[in-house]
C-alpha cells in the first residue's frame, strides 16, 4: 500500500493490465464482497448536528448492503431499467448513499447539487430524462423540496417524487417541533405530474435479496453535470469500471478497513462520491458525513477538531476554502489519529499548507481529478516528496500528456513546457464523455486522451502542475461557474457595449466572479448600477460578481474578442494591493507577468517591506509572487 516515486505507479501498471485485477464487474458484485468481508464494520455515519456528542446514525457494511439492495428493488418497481435515470436533490444524509449506490445498481444516478435553482434543476432532469426523483421532505431552514417541486413540473418523464424525512435523525425536543413548523407544499397534488412517495416507507416493503438480474457487463452507472450554470448544462457519463478504478486506487493505495474518514464534502460531487465514497467500498474503510451540508453546515468549523477526536479519523478529506476556516479556529483535540489529510478541488496556496503543517502536524496531500474523467488524475504520494503547488503525480494507469497546437497540427511538449493537460485512464470513457454526442467532438487528442482544457506542464520527476485554464471558467472554491452567463447578463444592459467576465483571488474561495465591461458611445453606468443589474439577471447566485470594472477600452485580440489574460493581470493586480494597503505595508504590485512554466506571476517592489511581511499577506491567495527584478 502506499507510493513514494512515480517509479512506485509504474512498477504497479506493470504487475497486469487494469482490467486483470480482481475487481469484479459490477457494482452491486463490488458491494457484496466488502459486505461479505466486514459484515459488521462501520461503513458510513451521519450526524444531523455538528456537536461532537450529537446523535449519529451508523450504518454496517451488511446493513448498508440491505438497505442498496431495497433501494435498487425500489427503482425497479417504479419501471426504472439499466438505462434509466434516478436523479436525486439531496443534502448529505445516509439515504443520498443508499439511493447513489442503489440508483447505480437499478438503472443510472444522477446526483444534482441541491444549490442550483429550479430551471437549471429542470434542465438536468430533461437532459438525462429522469424517471424517479429523490429529495427531501419540506424541512425547516432549506428550500430543496420547493426548488425540486418546481423543477419537476417542468421534467416531463419523471412519474415518481420519493421524499426523505430528516426528522428521525433529530433528538427531542428538536425532533418534537420539526412537525410543528414544517413548510408545506402547497397543492403538491397540482405542483406536478409525478406521484410523491416517502422514501424509506417504500424501501420498507422491499425485499433485502436482490430482485432482478444484475448487469452482466460493464455499463454507464452514473450521470454528473458540469456546473449547471448555464441552461444547457453538460452531463458526463460514468461507468463501473472508472468508478471501480477510483475505487480500486483508493484501497490499494490510501485506506483499509481499518481507517475513518471524515468527508464534509458534498455527496453531488465526484470527489465525495467516487473518490472517498468508492474508495470505502472497495477498501471496507469507514467514512463520516458531518450535518446535512457539510463544511457548509451550521458548527462544523468551530467542532471540526472535537469531531476528528470523536470519530478517531485517520483521513481528512478537505479543499482550501475549508483549510482556511479551520486555520481561524484553535486545534481544541486530541488529532494524534490523523495521518493525512487530502486537499482537492482547487489550488492550495503555500502559506495555508505551511499554516496547517505547523498548527496540526499533519501533512496536506493535493490532487486533481474532474468530472469528465470520473474524478482522479493525479496526487502527491503519501509517503513522499510534496511539491506544494503541484497536483502530483499521475497514478497508475493514468497516462498524462502535455500537448501544444502549431500550424502543422497537434504536437506532445517536453519536460517543463506548457500545454494543454490531456489524460487517458480507466475512467475516462473515450469518444462518450458527455450524453450528448455533439460534444464530444474535439474532446480527445489521437481519439484516446481527454482533453482537460486546463493548461500544464510535467517536470523532470514526472510532477504534473497547472499553470492556467484554457477553457476559462471560474473556480469558485470548487465549484464551476461559466464566464459566460455573466457576460450575458450584461450584454443585456442598453449601455454595455462588451463584458469579460473572469475569477479575481480570494483568499478564502481560491477566486471569485468579477466583470469587466466596455460601455457603448455616449452611454453612461456606473459599477455601482451594473453590480445591481447582475444581482437580478445573474440567475446563480454564486456567479453574481463581487466587482465590476467600467473601462475605456477592453483589450481584445486581433479579431475583437476579448482578451482575458490582460483583464486576469488587473484583478490580480488590484486584489494584491489591496490587501497589501490594508496590511499597512508599503509594497506594491508593479506588474503581472506570465511565466511560460509558473503561469501569471504578481511581481512585487517591497517599498521597505520584508519578504516574510509581503509573504503572509499574499501567501492566501493561490498565484504566486516574487520581488520585482532590479534593473
Amino acid at each position: 500500500m502506499g507510493f513514494a516515486t512515480l517509479a512506485d505507479c509504474l512498477a504497479l501498471e506493470n504487475e497486469m493490465p487494469f482490467t486483470e485485477r480482481n475487481m469484479p464487474t459490477t457494482l452491486y458484485g463490488l458491494l457484496s464482497r466488502t459486505a461479505g468481508k466486514f459484515p459488521d464494520n462501520k461503513a458510513v455515519s451521519y450526524q444531523i448536528l455538528s456537536g461532537p456528542k450529537s446523535k449519529a446514525k451508523t450504518l454496517t457494511w451488511s446493513k448498508l448492503k440491505d438497505k442498496v439492495t431495497q433501494a435498487a428493488n425500489l427503482f425497479r418497481s417504479l419501471g426504472v431499467g439499466e438505462k434509466d435515470v434516478v436523479a436525486y436533490v439531496l443534502p448529505n444524509c445516509n439515504e443520498t448513499v443508499v439511493t447513489l449506490l442503489g440508483g447505480a445498481v437499478a438503472g443510472i444516478a444522477n446526483p444534482i447539487n441541491p444549490l442550483l435553482e429550479p430551471e437549471q434543476i429542470a434542465s438536468i432532469l430533461r437532459e438525462t430524462g429522469a424517471k424517479v426523483v429523490v429529495t427531501l421532505k419540506p424541512f425547516p431552514k432549506t428550500d430543496v423540496a420547493q426548488k425540486v417541486a418546481e423543477a419537476v413540473r417542468h421534467a416531463p418523464k419523471v412519474n415518481t417524487v420519493l421524499e426523505v424525512d430528516l426528522n428521525p435523525y433529530l433528538t427531542p425536543p428538536k425532533s418534537w417541533i420539526v412537525p410543528l413548523i414544517r413548510p408545506k407544499l402547497e397543492n403538491k397534488d397540482k405542483l406536478a405530474h409525478a406521484d410523491y412517495k416517502n422514501f424509506n416507507k417504500e424501501l420498507r416493503k422491499q425485499p433485502t435479496e436482490l430482485a432482478f438480474a444484475d448487469s452482466e457487463t460493464d455499463r454507464v452507472a452514473c450521470y454528473f453535470h458540469t456546473g449547471g450554470t448555464t441552461g444547457m448544462p453538460k452531463v458526463a457519463q460514468h461507468t463501473y469500471s472508472g468508478m471501480h478504478y477510483n475505487g480500486w486506487l483508493g484501497s490499494k493505495l490510501l485506506f483499509s478497513e481499518n481507517d475513518n474518514i471524515m468527508c464534509p464534502l458534498p455527496l453531488f460531487h465526484v470527489f465525495a462520491c467516487h473518490v472517498i465514497l468508492m474508495a470505502a467500498v472497495a477498501s471496507g474503510a469507514h467514512v463520516v458525513f458531518p450535518t446535512p451540508q457539510g463544511y457548509r453546515g451550521e458548527g462544523v468549523f468551530d467542532n471540526f477538531w472535537k469531531l476528528i477526536e470523536r470519530w478517531k479519523i485517520t483521513f481528512i478529506i478537505t479543499v482550501p476554502t475549508a483549510i482556511s476556516a479551520k486555520m481561524q479556529r484553535p486545534v481544541d483535540a486530541d488529532i494524534s489519529t490523523v495521518k493525512t489529510a487530502f486537499s482537492g478541488s482547487a489550488p492550495l496556496p503555500l502559506e495555508l499548507f505551511r499554516r496547517f503543517e505547523t498548527a496540526t502536524g499533519v501533512k496536506i496531500v493535493e490532487g486533481y481529478g474532474l468530472t469528465e474523467a470520473t474524478c482522479l488524475v493525479s496526487c502527491n504520494p503519501v509517503d513522499g516528496e510534496k511539491k506544494v503547488g503541484s497536483i502530483g503525480i499521475p497514478l497508475p494507469y493514468t497516462n498524462v500528456k502535455i500537448v501544444k497546437g502549431t500550424d502543422g497540427g497537434s504536437v506532445e511538449c517536453g519536460t517543463d513546457e506548457v500545454g494543454e493537460i490531456c489524460i487517458s485512464n480507466p475512467g475516462v470513457y473515450a469518444g462518450n464523455t458527455y450524453t450528448e454526442a455533439a460534444k464530444n467532438e474535439g474532446l480527445y487528442y489521437q481519439g484516446t486522451h481527454l482533453r482537460t482544457g486546463d493548461l500544464g506542464r510535467l517536470d523532470g520527476d514526472g510532477y504534473l502542475w497547472i499553470t492556467g485554464r484554457a477553457k476559462d471558467l471560474i473556480i469558485r472554491g470548487g465549484h464551476n461557474i461559466d464566464p459566460a452567463e455573466i457576460e450575458e447578463a450584461l450584454l443585456g444592459h442598453e449601455a454595455v457595449a462588451f463584458a469579460g467576465a473572469i475569477g479575481q483571488p480570494d483568499a478564502h474561495a481560491g477566486e471569485i466572479p468579477c466583470a469587466f465591461v466596455e460601455l457603448v458611445d455616449g452611454a453612461t453606468a456606473s459599477a455601482e448600477e451594473l453590480l445591481e443589474y447582475c444581482k437580478i439577471h445573474v440567475h446563480e447566485r454564486a456567479a453574481i460578481p463581487k466587482h465590476v470594472t467600467v473601462m475605456d477600452e477592453l483589450p481584445k485580440t486581433a479579431v475583437g474578442k476579448v482578451f482575458k489574460p490582460d483583464l486576469r493581470k488587473h484583478a490580480i493586480t488590484r486584489i494584491y494591493n489591496e490587501a497589501l494597503l490594508k496590511a499597512g505595508l508599503p509594497a506594491r504590485v508593479e506588474q503581472v507577468v506570465d511565466d511560460k512554466s509558473r503561469g501569471l506571476i504578481a511581481q512585487v517592489e517591497d517599498n521597505g517591506a520584508t519578504a516574510k511581511d509581503i509573504g503572509d499577506v499574499l501567501g492566501v491567495f493561490t498565484r504566486p509572487w516574487e520581488p520585482m527584478p532590479k534593473d
